[in-house]
């Protein structure tokens, strides 16, 4: 379905051109009509298939109707993120949305100086995009007032609820005065626990939209597992980045430490690698994320932090170096790419030590995940052939070398 058959102004219909969006995803379909009509509403959709867009639209849309102008009657609609990174990417969204409208939309969050942050919120905001933490003491000190608020929505609601934000959300809505409050909750993976918290946050009769097919890894994204010794995954990593030049690639590693010494690994080896995890100062996370979202190739070595929400454009491959501890962030981690009508891989390294966190994937995916030998001459410090005398035939076939077919059972 076209945009241009839901009831949007021009100027977010050219906005949403500008940006590409042509035809509706299956989630922003089905979300756009209640969110317009002030419905309440729990939607579960694949990463990479649209959620943000598919609330910033209609609530972009219900704030210019009712504005007469752009001057502002104070903050009318929240959104909750979990992390300052998707906090600024949907900030980011919100601004290229809003364009020429009547909305006026902010990004707030920690780990930056408040005064330039306050100075903006007395020009006067009609949207939040916030994390809970600098929302709450921005609330204290009197800066925001949140007593018309008409939406709320919490993005990445399973991980919202799970880090314990729940008493956080509650005592939001205890502050808004609105009592035809709309309460959103979008996510890609929910499990009974968590949706219980939500049911519990929302009017009996609020919409449900799971947009759930078999698989719940989109169907872009091919994606395998590889069994390899733990010391022997860096000379793995060093020699897949080598035979595959000119890509974007998201490494996503344990802790903060194995970040770095990844990094530091690949740049002995030729390559060079940035990396993103939570210890490192916001401005820095801030500008590693642009300067790696803005570049054409490169790879960048994260933990999960960035594995729910950030949008890199154009990611071609992942790599799970290590095993995520949750199952539910593989979805999320190999959801880095494939978005969109993109397509995409993900590789994730497996060593036997971490045997229970492959069957707990498994076991939240309702599948085994299709495993395929390494071939072993490339879990040496250097690839067999240096890429100066290789043809273009061959970068062509490196991968298929360096991960050997599955072996098929013989039929008995």
């Amino acid at each position: 379905m076209h945009f241009d058959n839901f009831p949007l102004t021009k100027e977010l219909l050219n906005n949403l051109d500008k940006l590409g969006f042509t035809k509706t995803t299956d989630i922003q379909y089905k979300a756009i009509p209640p969110i317009l009509n002030g419905e309440d509403l729990l939607a579960i959709a694949q990463t990479g298939t649209g959620k943000s867009a598919a609330f910033a639209i209609p609530v972009i849309q219900k704030i210019h109707n009712f504005k007469t102008s752009r001057k502002t009657y104070g903050v009318k609609a929240i959104v909750l993120a979990p992390t300052r990174e998707l906090s600024k990417q949907l900030g980011q969204l919100f601004s290229k949305l809003s364009k020429s409208t009547k909305v006026n939309t902010f990004a707030l969050y920690g780990g930056v100086d408040q005064d330039p942050q306050i100075d903006m919120l007395q020009t006067g905001i009609d949207i939040l995009i916030t994390t809970p933490g600098r929302m709450f003491d921005l609330i204290s000190q009197g800066h925001i007032d949140v007593e018309n608020v008409s939406t709320l929505i919490i993005d990445e609601a399973d991980q919202m609820l799970d880090l314990g934000f729940s008493a956080d959300i509650r005592m939001i809505k205890a502050k808004i005065k609105n009592r035809s409050l709309q309460t959103l909750f979008l996510s890609a993976t929910i499990n009974p626990k968590i949706k219980k918290l939500a049911y519990s946050q929302i009017k009996s009769n609020a919409m449900r939209i799971t947009i759930s097919p078999e698989q719940i890894v989109s169907k872009n994204v091919y994606h395998f597992i590889c069994e390899v010794e733990m010391d022997e995954k860096r000379h793995l990593l060093t020699n897949f980045l080598k035979e595959n030049p000119g890509q974007k690639c998201i490494v996503f590693v344990r802790t903060q430490v194995r970040a770095e010494r990844v990094a530091n690994h690949l740049y002995k080896n030729g390559i060079f690698a940035d990396y993103v995890h939570g210890g490192l100062e916001q401005r820095d996370r801030i500008t590693v994320i642009d300067e790696f979202s803005n570049a054409k190739d490169g790879v960048i070595i994260a933990t999960d932090l960035s594995a729910r929400g950030i949008d890199f454009k154009g990611i071609k491959y992942v790599i799970n170096y290590d095993l995520p501890e949750d199952p539910e962030n593989y979805v999320h981690r190999v959801g880095r790419t494939g978005r969109g009508n993109q397509y995409g891989e993900a590789i994730s390294f497996y060593s036997p030590e971490e045997k229970d966190k492959k069957l707990a994937i498994e076991d939240f995916l309702g599948h085994k995940l299709e495993e395929r030998p390494v071939n072993e001459s490339y879990l040496v410090e250097e690839a067999p052939e240096s890429l100066d005398s290789m043809s273009i035939a061959d970068m062509l076939e490196a991968e298929e070398n360096l991960f050997m077919p599955k072996k098929k059972k013989k039929k008995k």
